[in-house]
């Protein structure tokens, strides 16, 4: 069934339902002035008033308003329309001799309300509500029983339920968005700014390695002016090399590894996706290769090189010079280390046409000319890997946030990579895909062609 076909069910549903209600025309107005004023009165005392305000208004009927106290649960009276302080309806709702509802009691028809029906565990509900019950409302006074006067009640019920449960929402989403600017602020202030500090630490490292390194040059100079400490000097001067060689390799692979995480942390951390609520891109021209591919590249290759898996890049496509302006940086690098992170758990080895056992990735990109309209080329950017092919049942979820292919329940992941992945592509104005070929896998984005990549 479509959405829409759905959505016209629903509407005939509540055709014959409001058919068979046959409210009456005082009765329509009453629930369409709760409707309209419900959504301008943003205040939550202002809309708890106005529950118990249209019953008085329409239907001289004197009104109080019970909700559960986000703090204890116990039932608290928040709105009332008599001045009495004898409040007949807790008393009965709290001593449980209120069975069922909606019922009558003392003169008062007492009716449930409940929030929408969705899962406990999305509700966000203020207070403990297993079965969505939220409060009661009791109308007074009611001499008489009267069917349709109940039915119209109920539904009235339901309306403050619906519109409380909403405005419930909105408080908690409202929270949780002030919270996350804090966090944002947090971030800034105790991880991104501090983070910056590690420049002055490898700075200072590399002062101190570049100061060894001169005292072996010169330790170097005077051995050889001292025949007979020569050789003691000499495993010495040795010895103080592969520390050298050691050090220098180690403060490379620290730094390559602060500018990465700096560039996740900004990227991901950014103050403005926060505010919009969503990811946004901060663009500027950039070498492709040099500043998005070959870093994550160099990520992985360690752990590439130990799970045997060979680099093929001979048929990259990705000069040097080539320059793309379109690209936030951080965004498609997290594009790639994901790409890279997949093919490193999930490349195999294969056996070409020719007999030759092999297992490697490779990356490359190519001009898709006239792809996103005449004259507008696009550039495809692919990472393959071999192994065997995704089944085609699951290749039009494999971009989904949290699906996992069957292949990948036994190893870890969330199922968010590939969903980021499409995320950070289509605010580029591109496109994220996957094809099966010969050998493997080719997962590939996409991006238009821009001014300064259409030069090189």
């Amino acid at each position: 069934m479509t959405i829409f076909n759905k959505i016209l069910d629903r509407i005939e549903i509540k055709k014959r339902d409001y058919e068979r209600y046959n409210f009456s025309q005082v009765e329509y107005c009453a629930i369409m002035t709760f409707f309209d004023l419900a959504q301008e009165f943003d205040d939550i005392n202002e809309y708890y008033h106005l529950c118990v305000a249209v019953p008085k208004s329409f239907f001289r009927f004197d009104t109080r308003l019970y909700l559960k106290d986000s703090q204890s649960d116990a039932l608290q009276l928040v709105a009332k329309t008599d001045e009495s302080a004898e409040h007949t309806g807790i008393v009965l709702l709290e001593s449980g001799e209120l069975a069922e509802c909606p019922c009558h009691a003392q003169n008062s028809l007492i009716l449930p309300i409940r929030g929408k029906k969705i899962p406990t565990d999305q509700m966000q509900l203020p207070f403990h509500s297993p079965d969505n019950l939220m409060g009661f409302l009791e109308i007074f006074p009611i001499t008489s029983r009267n069917e349709h006067n109940e039915l119209f009640f109920e539904k009235y019920a339901n309306r403050i339920g619906y519109n409380l449960h909403n405005k419930f929402l909105a408080e908690k989403n409202i929270e949780h968005l002030r919270f996350i600017r804090t966090l944002v602020a947090d971030i800034e202030h105790n991880v991104i700014v501090p983070n910056i500090i590690y420049k002055l630490y490898l700075r200072k490292l590399k002062a101190k390695i570049a100061k060894n390194i001169e005292l072996e040059s010169l330790l170097a100079q005077e051995s050889s002016q001292l025949p007979a400490v020569e050789h003691a000097l000499q495993d010495f001067l040795k010895e103080m090399k592969e520390v050298n060689t050691g050090l220098t390799e180690e403060i490379e692979n620290i730094e390559k590894h602060y500018k990465n995480m700096s560039l996740f942390l900004e990227t991901l951390f950014r103050r403005d996706h926060f505010d919009q609520g969503k990811l946004t891109l901060r663009t500027k021209p950039c070498h492709m290769k040099r500043d998005v591919v070959q870093p994550q590249l160099e990520r992985y290759m360690e752990q590439f090189q130990r799970a045997g898996i060979a680099i093929d890049d001979r048929l990259s496509g990705i000069p040097d010079e080539d320059i793309i302006s379109v690209v936030d940086i951080g965004l498609i690098a997290q594009v790639y280390a994901n790409f890279f992170s997949n093919a490193l758990k999930y490349t195999q080895e294969i056996t070409t046409w020719s007999g030759e056992r092999k297992k490697y990735i490779s990356y490359g990109r190519e001009r898709l000319k006239d792809f996103f309209g005449p004259g507008k080329d696009g550039i495809k950017y692919n990472v393959f890997s071999t192994g065997p092919h995704i089944p085609p049942d699951e290749r039009l979820h494999i971009f989904d946030e949290g699906y996992r292919a069957k292949a990948s329940l036994s190893r870890p992941g969330t199922g968010h990579g590939l969903a980021f992945v499409k995320n950070a592509v289509e605010i580029h104005r591109g496109i994220v895909g996957y094809e099966p070929t010969q050998y493997g896998n080719n997962f590939y984005f996409i991006l238009p062609r821009s001014e300064e990549s259409a030069q090189t």
